[in-house]
């Protein structure tokens, strides 16, 4: 799929515990995106909602959800839950619409309302044939159990510290004092990190990314329509929504058994590595090209790895990007200037949306207080479960 359609509009409901129903963060999102690109709701022909999992059931089918309660208009609408990388499947579906000429306006919303500590089986009885229900109920691998083993390959492989998984906290810590949408905004010191709880050894407390309620939306269109209606837009240039090839030589969430390399040998490119990659061939860019990126943060650790995931250095210089003030704002690729996930907290549907309003701020210049300046090209990456890569390239 080769084309770009047009951002119009953005808009987010602020991060937090509001203990409220998740349509509640989806309608005031979208609702702000629409007033952003100065859209009527009955003008809107596709509804794309991105799911949150309500006791077994996908949000109680989202793309209606919020389609009923904006006001029923005839809009058509779809749904999709993919963990993590559900907003970006959402926006791919409402893009691939626009591109095959089929509407010109599509809404894009994702929102949750989460649970008081770790995620965990939803309901539905025994489900013993579901991977995720295993690691559960039979190893007992919550989330963090995974950032832990990941943290401590880290440190196995490339010889990460502590010190450095505690310096991305206070980078992004830092970021999100100016983020408005943000539920986390205070600074905190390496000491400060360093001296919280031990979680998922070697990961602490304040390195783990907490779960949130909020909601995201976008308003997207063709390119015909937005010069139309702008005469300044961003662009989403290219979606990926890519799977892992065999064998996948990583242990990835929620399996706990690998594919064996031992007789077929690794693909050149591996998963994580294969997320960027294919949204930026759709683009026409390579990662030297990126300005600005938000990635899946769910630990501090986590996000060294995607640095070298997206292109941005070699395996195993991370930490050098890291302690050279590369990643910061005011650096040559400042990685979560909203303080990536570790800021806003996990409310799955809507974190890849969030990503692109935050980009699609930067790139228009409004990013008050963590403006990259002449931020040109920005990447949004999301990892899920069972496989689930996506990655969003947008332009300016």
């Amino acid at each position: 799929m080769t084309g770009q359609v047009a951002i119009l509009g953005v808009g987010m409901h602020p991060w937090g515990k509001w203990g409220r129903n998740f349509v509640e963060y989806g309608v005031k999102a979208a609702r702000d995106a629409l007033t952003d690109a100065g859209v009527a709701w009955k003008d809107v022909e596709y509804v794309a909602g991105g799911d949150t999992i309500r006791n077994g059931y996908p949000g109680y089918v989202a793309g209606a959800t919020f389609a009923q309660a904006l006001g029923w208009t005839g809009a058509r609408v779809a749904s999709c839950y993919g963990a993590c990388a559900s907003g970006a499947q959402a926006i791919d579906m409402a893009r691939v619409q626009i591109l095959a000429g089929t509407c010109d306006v599509a809404l894009v919303v994702g929102a949750d309302t989460t649970p008081k500590g770790f995620f965990a089986p939803t309901g539905g009885g025994d489900r013993k044939q579901d991977p995720d229900w295993l690691r559960f109920r039979v190893l007992g691998a919550t989330n963090p159990v995974y950032f832990g083993l990941y943290a401590r390959r880290r440190m196995e492989m490339y010889g990460a510290t502590e010190s450095d998984f505690a310096r991305v906290k206070v980078k992004n810590a830092r970021h999100g004092l100016n983020n408005p949408n943000a539920r986390y905004r205070k600074e905190v010191t390496e000491e400060e990190v360093l001296a919280s709880p031990i979680v998922s050894d070697p990961l602490r407390l304040l390195e783990i990314c907490a779960t949130s309620d909020g909601g995201a939306a976008l308003v997207l269109t063709s390119m015909e329509f937005a010069r139309k209606h702008a005469s300044k837009f961003v662009t989403i240039a290219g979606v990926s929504t890519v799977t892992p090839r065999f064998p996948n030589t990583v242990i990835e969430m929620p399996n706990f058994a690998t594919d064996s390399a031992a007789s077929v040998p690794a693909p050149d490119l591996r998963f994580r590595d294969s997320i960027a990659a294919s949204a930026y061939a759709q683009a026409g860019i390579g990662a030297q090209d990126v300005n600005v990126a938000e990635v899946y943060d769910l630990s501090s650790a986590l996000e060294l790895d995607w640095y070298e995931n997206i292109g941005l250095c070699k395996p195993g210089d991370a930490e050098k990007l890291l302690r050279d003030g590369v990643t910061t704002v005011g650096g040559r690729v400042p990685v979560n200037p909203s303080g990536g996930l570790s800021c806003f907290g996990e409310a799955i549907p809507a974190q890849a949306i969030a990503q692109v309003c935050e980009l699609t701020w930067q790139l228009r210049g409004r990013a008050k207080g963590r403006q990259i300046e002449g931020a040109r090209v920005g990447v949004a990456v999301n990892q899920g479960l069972f496989g689930h890569g996506s990655a969003v390239v947008v332009k300016a």
